[in-house]
C-alpha cells in the first residue's frame, strides 16, 4: 500500500533564493569577494542613475575595474518601457555575464528585467530601501502612466550596505517598511484564496512574509529617523519579504488587495505618494474588510511617520473611493477580499471613513 501511494505522489516545488545576502555596515567592501564567489570574470553591465552613480555606482565601477573586469555603466532614470527597451538592446549587443543594479527601486527593477532578457546573473546593490523589490524577482515597470508587475531575475546576490541606505531620505525607508507591513493583508488574501480553492499555499513563503511584517511592526517606534540603526532594523525584514516571493514563485505572499488598491490609485491619479505609502493606507482598509485589527496597522504606520489618510497621500477623498472600486478589476486571476466583498460606492465610502482614511 505504501509503495502504491509513493508511486502516485507527484507534488513538486521550486524555490529560488540568492546565493549570497550581505546586509550591514560597510558590506559594499565585500563586492570583490562576492564577484569571485559567483565566478564572474567576463563583462559586467552596471545599471545605475545619475544621483546613485555618485552615491555608489562609481565606487562599484572602480572596484570591478581594479579586478580587471570589463564594465559598462549605463545611467538611466525611471523604470519605464522606453528605458527598459534601451537597456535590453545594450545587453543584447554587450552580452554581459552579470548585470548589477545599483540604486533605488527603479534601478533595481530595470536591472533585474535586463538580466532576465540576456540570461545574465543579477546582483542587487540598493542605495535605498523603499520597497521589497530589492530582494525579489518582481519588477514594476511603467507602461504609459500605469505600472506593470513583471517577472524579472531573482538576485543571485544582495549587497545592502546600511551605511549607504541610511543616507537616503528617511521617507524612502519608511515606505519600504509600509510595503512590508502590507504583507499582513496579502497573507490574509492568500489564505482566503486557498479556502476558496483558487490558489495553492506555501508555508515557507508565508512564514517569511509573516516574520517580515511582524518584525517591522514590532520595531516601528525604533525605525524613526535617518540613522544606521533604523536602516539595519528595516533592511532585514525588507529582504525577508523579497525572499518570500522567491520561495512562493510568485508575489502572492507580499501582494494582495492592498497592492491592487495602490495600483488603482496609480492609474487614476498622479499623486506624489510612494508605492509603500499607498500600500500602507490600503492595508489599513483591507485589514478592516478582513475584520482584523486595522487600528494596530494604522498605529504602526503612524510611528513610522507614514501617511494614513487621503490628504497624507496627496489625493482626494473621491480618489480613494474610485481606487477602492477599481482595484478588484485589475487582476481577476488574484482572488482577494475585494472579490468576496464586492464594494459599492456607498460601502467603499463607509470603509474609508471607518478607518479614518477620509
Amino acid at each position: 500500500m505504501i509503495a502504491m501511494m509513493q508511486e502516485h505522489f507527484t507534488k513538486s516545488k521550486a524555490m529560488v533564493f540568492p546565493r549570497q545576502v550581505l546586509a550591514g555596515h560597510g558590506v559594499l567592501r565585500s563586492l570583490p569577494s562576492v564577484v569571485d564567489e559567483l565566478g564572474y570574470s567576463g563583462r559586467i553591465l552596471l545599471v545605475t542613475g545619475g544621483r546613485t552613480s555618485s552615491i555608489a555606482g562609481k565606487t562599484v565601477l572602480s572596484m570591478l575595474e581594479k579586478l580587471g573586469m570589463e564594465v559598462r555603466m549605463e545611467i538611466t532614470e525611471d523604470a519605464n518601457m522606453e528605458n527598459l527597451s534601451r537597456l535590453k538592446a545594450t545587453a543584447a549587443s554587450w552580452k554581459p555575464q552579470a548585470v548589477l543594479g545599483v540604486g533605488g527601486g527603479s534601478k533595481i527593477d530595470l536591472g533585474k528585467m535586463t538580466a532576465k532578457s540576456c540570461h545574465a546573473g543579477f546582483v542587487s546593490i540598493p542605495t535605498s530601501a523603499s520597497h521589497d523589490g530589492i530582494a525579489s524577482p518582481r519588477a514594476s515597470i511603467k507602461d504609459g502612466g500605469s505600472p506593470l508587475s513583471m517577472e524579472g531575475s531573482m538576485p543571485v546576490a544582495i549587497i545592502a550596505d546600511t551605511r549607504i541606505i541610511s543616507r537616503a531620505p528617511y521617507r524612502m525607508l519608511a515606505s519600504g517598511c509600509a510595503d512590508v507591513i502590507s504583507n499582513s493583508t496579502a497573507l490574509l488574501d492568500w489564505e482566503l484564496a486557498v479556502r476558496a480553492g483558487r490558489d495553492s499555499f506555501s508555508t515557507t513563503a508565508a512564514s517569511l512574509s509573516r516574520y517580515a511584517a511582524e518584525s517591522v511592526m514590532a520595531s516601528a517606534s525604533r525605525i524613526s529617523r535617518n540613522d544606521e540603526t533604523s536602516a539595519w532594523l528595516a533592511v532585514r525584514p525588507i529582504i525577508a519579504s523579497g525572499l518570500a516571493m522567491g520561495a512562493a514563485g510568485s508575489s502572492r505572499p507580499a501582494s494582495g488587495s492592498e497592492h491592487l488598491f495602490s495600483h488603482a490609485l496609480d492609474a487614476l491619479c498622479a499623486g506624489s505618494a510612494l508605492h509603500g505609502e499607498k500600500c500602507g493606507v490600503g492595508t489599513i482598509m483591507m485589514t478592516a474588510l478582513h475584520n482584523g485589527d486595522w487600528k494596530a496597522i494604522r498605529s504602526s504606520l503612524m510611528k513610522l511617520k507614514c501617511p494614513v489618510t487621503a490628504e497624507g497621500l496627496g489625493v482626494t477623498e473621491d480618489d480613494i473611493i474610485r481606487a477602492l472600486l477599481k482595484a478588484r478589476s485589475l487582476r481577476r486571476d488574484r482572488y482577494t477580499i475585494l472579490e468576496k466583498k464586492k464594494l459599492t460606492s456607498e460601502s467603499a465610502r463607509r470603509l474609508a471613513r471607518k478607518t479614518m482614511v477620509i
